[in-house]
Parts: structure tokens; sequence; C-alpha cells
């Protein structure tokens, strides 16, 4: 595809962003990510989007120096992130974009290819090769089992750095973890990035606390729910959430705290089911 590249204007756990051409930027994955979770998010992207979702358009494929990569267009504007560590937005606002743009993914219908739930569930536990322990595979099974499935569109990712604020509305990136499954899964993995990964590295640990609370109450009140109850549909799948964060290299440092975690849920199932 046409286009050189220039300079790397963003980083992601699992790719560089670079200019492109005018209007465009490229989506390079780093060395040592598989063809196929590329190539999943890029179906996934290009899936989104032609379904009428807030995804970006994949413009092209590009392999360079054996880096696998798609072209999208280039959003002008600031993250959500940015606008809200700056002030010009505030966390209860930033909240109600999120609200917002969860309910839009989830009333979505689902393109026909994305996975369930389930099915994503058992295939991570399939290629976790000995480094989860043997009673949280079974009690995560367990768990799946009682639990709704449900069959909204979630996006798996939504948190502020993931929404660009642009001239035409806010716009979802990194689609890799879109599945079929129930909002509270979705709002699980939001709950946790906001109130447990980015108070620590933030410069104000409460603000994404806050973001997430206003995420929470707004989404509650649109949809009708009471808080109660949505928080406790976000608990039961919280170790669902922390399944896959356990496995990843990038959050090794927050392995043991992670499996504590999901031990404690697990147990906590365990009793109110026996």
């Amino acid at each position: 595809m046409r286009g050189s590249l220039g300079e790397k204007i963003g980083e992601g756990l699992s790719a560089d962003i670079h200019a492109w051409a005018p209007g465009q930027v490229l989506k390079l994955f780093k060395p040592g990510v598989s063809r196929r979770q590329s190539w999943h998010e890029v179906h996934m992207t290009h899936a989104i989007f032609a379904a009428g979702g807030p995804a970006p358009e994949v413009l092209g494929l590009v392999t360079l120096a054996d880096r696998f990569g798609f072209v999208l267009p280039r959003f002008e504007g600031p993250t959500l992130l940015q606008l809200t560590r700056s002030g010009a937005v505030t966390r209860g606002q930033a909240g109600a974009i999120l609200a917002d743009l969860c309910l839009t993914v989830h009333r979505m219908p689902p393109p026909a290819d994305v996975l369930p739930l389930r099915e994503w569930v058992s295939i991570v536990l399939r290629s976790a090769n000995g480094r989860l322990p043997e009673h949280i595979a079974t009690g995560i099974l367990a768990l799946m089992n009682r639990l709704e499935p449900g069959d909204a569109l979630c996006h798996g990712d939504i948190h502020p750095d993931n929404v660009i604020m642009t001239a035409d509305g806010p716009r979802l990136i990194d689609w890799t973890m879109a599945v079929r499954g129930p909002a509270a899964y979705d709002l699980g993995h939001s709950h946790l990035i906001l109130a447990e990964f980015a108070p620590e590295a933030a410069d104000d640990p409460e603000r994404p606390r806050a973001v997430n609370a206003a995420l929470q109450s707004e989404y509650a009140r649109r949809t009708g729910l009471s808080q109660a109850a949505l928080t406790a549909a976000i608990e039961s799948y919280l170790p669902i959430v922390r399944l896959p964060f356990v496995l990843g290299s990038a959050f090794a440092a927050h392995r043991e705290r992670l499996l504590q975690r999901i031990e404690a849920a697990l147990a906590k199932f365990r009793d109110a089911t026996t």
C-alpha cells in the first residue's frame, strides 16, 4: 500500500503507531506478537466498522521487515485521557462519554464471526500451558457455566486512552479483545483498568477511580439498573476479566495479586452456590 514509515506517534503493549501517509497512520505490531493476534484485531476492527460501530476503517495491510501492520485513518483530536488529565473534561463528563460509548457498542448487533465469551475463555484456558493453577482454571469454567452468557457486542478494553475525541465524536480504537457476551463483562474490563491499574500510574489516583464511578453510575441510570445490581453483575465477571492479565507478560508484576483476587472471588462464588 502506498505510504512510508514516518515518525512514531504512539505506542501500546503490542504495537507502535506511526505516521504513514497524509491523513493516515500505520499500526505496526511489535516483534513477537503472533500473526493470529494481529490478524484478529484487523478482522474485528473491519467487522465493527462495516457494521456501523465506532471503530476506525481499515485502509490497507502492510508488512515491513517481518512486522505486520494495518493502515487506519489518522483521527485528529486528543484522547479522552489527555483531556481528563488537563481538566478540559471533568471526571463526571469523562464517565458519561465512556458510558455512552459502552451503550452504543452494547446495543449494536454483533457481527456473526465475533467469538462468544465462552468460546474465548476456552481458548485462553487451553493456551495457558500450565501457567494457571488447575483449581483456578476449573473454578473459571464452573463460574462460566453459572453466569448468563449474554449476546451483546463487547469491546473488551474501553478506557479513556482508547477513546479519541474527534470533530465527529468519540471513536474507539484497539478492538482486539472484542467478544459477544454480557455488558457486565465489558464494564468489568473498564473497572479493572480504571479502579486497579490506572491509579498506580496516575499523578492523581482518585481521577481514574472517579471516572470509573461516573461511568458505572451513568450506565446504571441510562439502563434503568440499580447501582447495586450493576455492581454485583460486574463483580461476578471480574475473575474472567482478570484471566488474560494473569497470563500476559506485560502484567507479570501484578500476577500474584491478580491470582489472589481471582481465588478470593471464586471462593465467594462457591460459598454462594453451596
